[in-house]
Parts: structure tokens; sequence; C-alpha cells
């Protein structure tokens, strides 16, 4: 296989110099920082510095949600007292209901139905549009469906629903996942003996599931300071339900906290090696494959001219009009309308009914050897060449100082880099060579007098990103395959990342953005009044590489560049803020309302910005959020409810990311339970309900989509299989609700813990029914999951057993919907078991 050489071209050194300005003075700061917390270390005895003694309740798995979080306005609030729909789940939850990817979530925390990113589990989508994932409160670079995220090596994971607050800087609307490594945190307040524990463990399960984890840690003293370490490493070699796709995975993760009295160090990072491929799930779709597994058998027109193996872009252009000549389009088709296809033209014009269609040759469109079949799930769009290979470092090293007058100084230094290499062999390759650097600096006190209390965050930060990403999408056919025959090279393309050229597009840049926050919390008599206030300025480059690009395309319909933004810079500034405010009844009850606007970097799957976005200023945009709740902690902290309402948007239809990014309005409701019955039961519920509007489509009446066969249902399906019909499609009356997002969400858990070693869980999920495309002519039935698991321990050992989909449920979930819904869905897991055995010291 042929990797190509990606090098940066794009003059760097401004920047570059800018953000070493920036490190240096926050590193400055933080250098000062420490030399006078020494020297008030050794005037003064120790402080005790806000140290809170934890509350565990026995049972409650972590649940039931007491402890401070951070992760969303920065202060240590807990999730009952923090004014924002939010969750957390803990890591012996994730263990219990043996979770192992992040689609699973959605049974432990409302608002977390996520659509099929072609079968990777990169990042959640969050209130029904794509979300953000972060590493101990930084931001990760983008991830919609590089790499699957390894939840399994995380100690705890929030999920914050809606943008951030301004301390986290500009992020996408829907929401974020943050993801906290395994660490030993180091108290200054405890006994420190030297102790040390560990664990090995396998997994086993239903398509030779073959995983393996080791975990050791502990706390040394280091003469008169105190280290805390933790080491997790995991291995994953596991087959698959689908045919032609397997999972390799290689997991690296290590944590230190560093004690020194007033001061103390955390650090670490984590290696992930994915190797794995896409899942296009199911083509040639109708509403009877969707209802009875009926299938449109039937072979493409074969066009391997040269006898290679794979078909060229030269060779998709029989005619050699420098366009393919099997992606006809429809300049306007209203769904569902009975339509005729007339086929006699053959100087690549045809007709649908009354509407001319635009590079039709129908010779090469339809299928030979048609018949009519049934498959199965597990016959989807992979081919044994498929591959998708990511290597992700993420490194970090957080200074924390506290100081006797109450200050809190907080340096966070962040740094990730992927390399990714996606190919599809159907039509489909793209890589992401890309990193990021940031450093945060965070002053933080708590003022304190009568019955009132004022907290402070002053934060300035820096972050670097720096990208080189590339497109291979023209004449991606996905309905070429024949899902019941061996790939060959009728439907094998030559791809751009094996020969590196002819790609789509082919970006390379970076930016800085340089912020500053400040936050308050105000709290008196049970009133919280919370603000923050952030300005980011943004300097963005980028350059479209004109020598790497196939011409012309739908993209750049030009054959000499001239319709090309080759090179690119802005200085955009978003200014983000927010408003919180809630009381603490008596009754341990607060209601609270938030206003917000957020700041966005509307970026790409490889953190790209286009030439085009930064020329015409939509590479920033920003988002609001309106949400009012009421939360709750009963029972002596054993009964947790959260209800939320909230509407917030991004209207700028003209600042567009297609894949991670786009302009959305969106309405809701959520619900979440936590109830601990007793030391032995706990129980959990959630209910949503999503309404997403897609901003563009109703600015443009429509949307660019791939048409089906049930958007037409006049035509022989058989007699475009062959290649793509794409067209604007214009729904009467106008729809513009997003597709595959389903309104109505239900959720229930339960475990029970019979107190001699074995523990019982259940969970259950139920999804209501919608529609697989924009054009509204599949739907997708609503369906009921349910699983079932145990644990056992005894001794050392702990074994657990997981059945999922006990049931055997037949469902779908939409595959990239607003775009290729009509023609591409996935169909989900049947019944499925997992076993894991683990032996702790």
């Amino acid at each position: 296989m042929y990797f190509p050489i990606h090098c940066k071209s794009v003059e760097a050194s401004t920047i570059r110099s800018q953000i070493s300005v920036g490190i240096r003075a926050i590193l400055a700061i933080s250098i000062y920082a420490v030399i006078t917390n020494h020297s008030i270390a050794q005037d003064t005895e120790p402080s005790d510095h806000e140290h809170v003694e934890e509350i565990v309740v026995v049972g409650d798995l972590g649940s039931i949600p007491t402890e401070e979080v951070e992760s969303v306005f920065g202060f240590g609030k807990s999730l009952k007292d923090t004014p924002r729909s939010a969750s957390s789940v803990s890591e012996e939850m994730l263990e219990r209901f043996l979770i192992s990817d992040i689609d699973e979530l959605i049974s432990l925390t409302p608002g977390s139905f996520t659509q099929s990113f072609f079968g990777v589990a990169g990042s959640l989508d969050i209130r029904g549009t794509p979300g953000e994932t972060y590493f101990r409160g930084i931001r990760r670079l983008d991830n919609p469906g590089n790499y699957p995220t390894p939840i399994a090596a995380s100690s705890r994971i929030d999920i914050v629903r809606g943008p951030p607050s301004p301390i986290h800087g500009p992020a996408k609307i829907g929401g974020y996942l943050d993801f906290y490594p395994k660490s030993a945190h180091v108290d200054s307040h405890m006994n420190h003996e030297e102790i040390s524990t560990g664990s090995v463990a396998f997994e086993s399960g239903s398509w030779q599931r073959r995983i393996g984890k080791f975990e050791f840690g502990g706390l040394r003293d280091l003469s008169d300071n105190h280290l805390g370490y933790r080491v997790f490493g995991e291995i994953e070699d596991s087959g698959s339900y689908y045919n032609h796709t397997s999972r390799s995975q290689r997991i690296l993760q290590a944590s230190f906290d560093l004690d020194f009295d007033q001061m103390e160090w955390q650090f670490g990072g984590m290696y992930h090696r994915a190797d794995t491929n896409e899942i296009g799930g199911w083509n040639r779709i109708t509403q009877e494959l969707i209802d009875h597994g009926t299938y449109v058998a039937g072979t493409p027109q074969p066009l391997d001219a040269n006898g290679d193996g794979f078909i060229s872009h030269q060779e998709f252009d029989v005619n050699n009009d420098g366009w393919s000549d099997l992606s006809p389009f429809i300049p306007l088709i209203h769904p569902g309308a009975t339509v005729s296809f007339d086929p006699s033209s053959n100087d690549g014009t045809c007709m649908i009914g009354e509407t001319p269609v635009f590079g039709c040759f129908p010779e090469l469109l339809s299928l030979s050897d048609v018949e009519v079949t049934t498959i199965d799930g597990s016959q989807v769009l992979v081919d044994p060449l498929d591959q998708q290979a990511s290597d992700v470092l993420t490194l970090y090293f957080d200074v924390i100082l506290w100081f006797n007058n109450g200050w809190e100084v907080t340096n966070q230094l962040f740094f990730e880099t992927y390399d990714i290499l996606t190919e599809v062999a159907l039509g489909f390759s793209q890589f992401h060579d890309s990193w990021v650097i940031e450093d945060k600096l965070i002053f933080n006190n708590t003022f304190e007098w009568e019955e009132k209390s004022l907290g402070i965050q002053v934060s300035p930060s820096v972050r670097y990103t720096d990208f080189l990403h590339a497109d291979d999408f023209v004449n991606e056919h996905f309905d070429r395959p024949d899902l019941t025959k061996p790939r060959s090279a009728e439907v094998r393309r030559l791809l751009a990342t094996q020969i590196d050229a002819d790609y789509t597009t082919y970006a390379d840049g970076d930016y800085l953005d340089l912020g500053f926050a400040v936050l308050t919390d105000f709290d008196w008599q049970g009133l919280n009044v919370l603000t923050g206030l952030r300005y980011d300025k943004i300097n963005v480059r980028s350059r479209e590489i004109v020598d790497k690009l196939l011409l012309p395309t739908p993209t750049y319909p030009c054959a000499d560049a001239s319709c090309i933004i080759t090179n690119s810079e802005d200085d955009p500034g978003t200014v983000s803020w927010t408003v919180s405010i809630s009381w603490n009844t008596p009754w341990e009850i607060r209601p609270y309302f938030t206003a917000s606007q957020q700041g966005t970097v509307v970026a790409g799957q490889g953190a790209e910005i286009t030439p085009s976005n930064v020329a015409t200023g939509h590479s920033v945009d920003d988002s609001r959020l309106s949400e009012v709740g009421v939360k709750g902690n009963l029972l002596e902290d054993t009964f947790y409810f959260a209800v939320s309402k909230f509407r917030q948007e991004r209207t700028d239809a003209g600042s567009q990311m297609i894949v991670t990014n786009q302009a959305t309005e969106t309405t809701g409701m959520e619900f979440e339970l936590r109830w601990l019955v007793n030391e032995k039961l706990l129980v959990s519920a959630t209910r949503t309900t999503t309404d997403v509007i897609n901003i563009n489509t109703i600015d443009q009446g429509g949307r660019f989509s791939f048409i089906g066969a049930d958007d037409v249902p006049g035509v022989p399906m058989n007699d475009f299989y062959g290649g793509t019909l794409s067209g604007f499609i214009a729904p009467q009356p106008l729809n513009a609700r997003r597709a595959g997002m389903p309104e109505n969400i239900w959720s229930a858990t339960a475990t029970y813990n019979f107190g001699n070693g074995l523990a019982i869980n259940f969970s259950s999920v139920a999804v209501a029914a919608t529609e697989s495309s924009f054009s509204r002519s599949i739907k997708l039935p609503a369906y009921t999951l349910v699983n079932l698991g145990a644990v056992y321990e005894f001794s050392n050992w702990k074994l657990g057993l997981s059945f999922k989909n006990v049931t055997d449920e037949r469902y779908f979930r939409a595959n990239f919907p607003n775009l290729f819904g009509g023609v591409i869905v996935l169909p989900e897991l049947p019944r499925n078991f997992a076993l894991s055995l683990q032996y702790d010291w």
C-alpha cells in the first residue's frame, strides 16, 4: 500500500512567533507564581487549601452526582448546583454495564443519541448535532469518525449539553463529552502510606471479541513529596458482525500526580493506535429492504479500461469531456412524485418526468443480471481493501498552586496530534495530519463576607492548530457494489491516497486563538448568579494545494483552477458570554435559567478550515442558548433528578461544514433520574425530546442530496444503480427538520447487588421512528433495546457477563442522513454477548 508523504508548505513563521510570545507570557506568569508561592511557603505554615471531605454513598456506583465537577463552568460545583444540563458517568457504571463505546451512553444520559458516522464511534451527537470531545477540560482535535474514542480508559465521563461556557473557549453548539483518564490523585491531607494496586483483564464475546487490559498504580514517597501514578493499557484484536470488518487497537495511558505541599503537578498522556474500517451499511435501500430485507442484486457496467483492477477518475469519464459520466444531476426534484424515466437520449441529457437530467448516460448507469433476493445485516458496504488507520498522541502537564491569601493558580498545558488515513475501495479516501497545542492559565479565588460569597476566575489562553487535510470523494458511487457478490474491479476505484493525486480538496494551514475570559460566581442565601465573558482573537490561514487536485469537479467546476480560492487569511474576533440565575431552595431543589452566546470555529473532520470559509469571513461563528431547568438531590442525597427545556441555535447559513458543524436551530426537553433505593438497588431513567431544524435548508428552500430509488418511484431502480443520481431536493411542503434524529427517546436502567459478590443489571432504550433521509421517502422503524448483565466478585477475581439486544430487535441508524440517507443505512447489531474476567491485586 502506498502512503503519500505530506509536506507542510504554508509559511507559518509569523503565527509560530505569536504563539511563542503567548506561551512565554503565560509561562512567565506561572513561574512568577511558583517563585512567589515558594517564598510564602518558607515564611508560613502550609495552608489548608480548600480541602473538602468527600461523602460516598455506598452502592451508588458514583452515579449520584454529589462530587464537585469543573467541566461545565470551571468552578467546583456539583451537577445539582450547576445551572446547565449535564451528566456524569463513573468508571464503576461503565464497568457494571460493560459499556465499550460512546454510542452505548444513550442508556445512561439524555440527549446523546448519535447517528452513524459510517460505523465509527468517534464523538457523540448531543442534542441532535455533532458534539466535541474534551480531555480533562481541554478541547481535543475534531473526531466525528476518525477513530473510535476509547472510553474504557476513563475514570469519569462528563456529558455537557449545549455550547460550553466561556472558560473553555470556542466550540460547537451541540455540547461535549469530557474524558477524564484513570489517575491516582494525591491529597496533601491523607496519610501517605506507600501502596501499589493493579489488575489484568480479558474480554471475549460474539464475533471473535478479544480484548486484553492491564492497569497498575499507587502512591510513592519522594523525599518530602508524594507521587501518585496510574498506568493503563489495552490491546484489542476483534472481529465484527459485519463482513470484511475487524478492529485492532493499542492504548497506553499514564497519569502522574506529584504533590509539593502548596503546589501540585498533574501530568501524563495517552497513545492510541486503531486499525479498522468504515462501515457504509446497506446500499440500494428501499422501504422494502428496511421492512423485509428485499434487495435488488445486479452487476454494474465494467469501466476498468486498462485492466489494472481499479477504475480511475479518467476511466469514469467515458466521453472525455472532463466530467464523470456516472453522476447525473437533477436541478430540482420533489421526492415521491410519480415520474417516468426517458433513457432515449444519448447526448448526456435524459428526462425524469418533465425534469431534464444532466450528465445522463443510461447505457452506463444500468445493471445487468438483475434479480430480487434478500440480505441480512452483516452484508454491508465493506471491501477487504478498506482501511482506517489512526495514530493519536495526547499529552498534558498541569501546575496547580495554592496561596495563603486564598488564590489558586492553575496552568494547563495540552498537546495532541493525529495522523489518520481512511480508504474505502468503492470511491472515498482522505487523510488528516494535524496537531494542536493549548496553554490555559486560570486564576481562581473565592471571597466570603457575612452570608455572601463571590468566586472569580480570570483566564488568558493561547491555542494553536496546524492542519494538513485532503479529501477524495468524487465518483463515490454507493449503489455500484452488489452486496450479494464479492468485490471486484467493477466497483473498486483508484484512490487519491494511493497515487497522491486527484484529490477533491487538499487544504494546508493553521490558526491561532488568543483568548481572555472572566467568570464570577455569586452566592447569597441560596441565590446564585453566575456570569462569564470571553473574547477570542483568531488568526486563520488556509491554502488549497491546486497541483494535488482533480479538476474539474462539482466542488471546483473549472479545469484551469480559476474558480479556486488558493490562499486566504483572516483575523476574526468572537465574543462569548453567559448569565445563569439559580436558587437553592430549603428542600435541596434548584430551579435555574441560563442564557449564553458562544463562539465556534467552523473546522472540518481533520481540524481544517477551508480557504473559501476564511475568504468569505465564515471561519468563525457563534451560537446561542437559552435553557430553563430544575434539579434536586433528595432523600439524603440518594435521589437525584434534573429536567430542562432548551432552545439553541447557530444561524449563519453561509458558515457550514457539512460533516462537523452545520447551522441549526434546536429545541427540546431532557429529563434524568437516578435513585439509590437502598444499598443494593440503583435505578435510573431518562427522557429526551429533540427537534433539530437545518437553517441552511430553510435559507435555500431545499438541499443537495443523493437520490434513492424511493425518491423517484416511477424510475426502475436497476436503470441507475450503476452510478449516482443526485440533485437539489425540494419537498413540498418544505420540512427542514434534520432526518435520522428521533424526536423521542426513553431509557431505564437498574442494578441490584445481592451483597454476596453477585450483582445483576438491566438497561433498556426505546427510540421513536424517524426518516432515513431529508427526502423522507424511507422510514426507519421505532425500536426497543433490552440489555441484561451480571457481575460476580470472589476473592481477587471479578467475572462479568453481558447480553446486548436480548430480544434480537431489528433496527437501523441513519448514515449521513442529510446527504446520503436516501441511498445507504446502517443495520445495527443483533443479539450478542460479552464476557470479562479480571484479577485485582
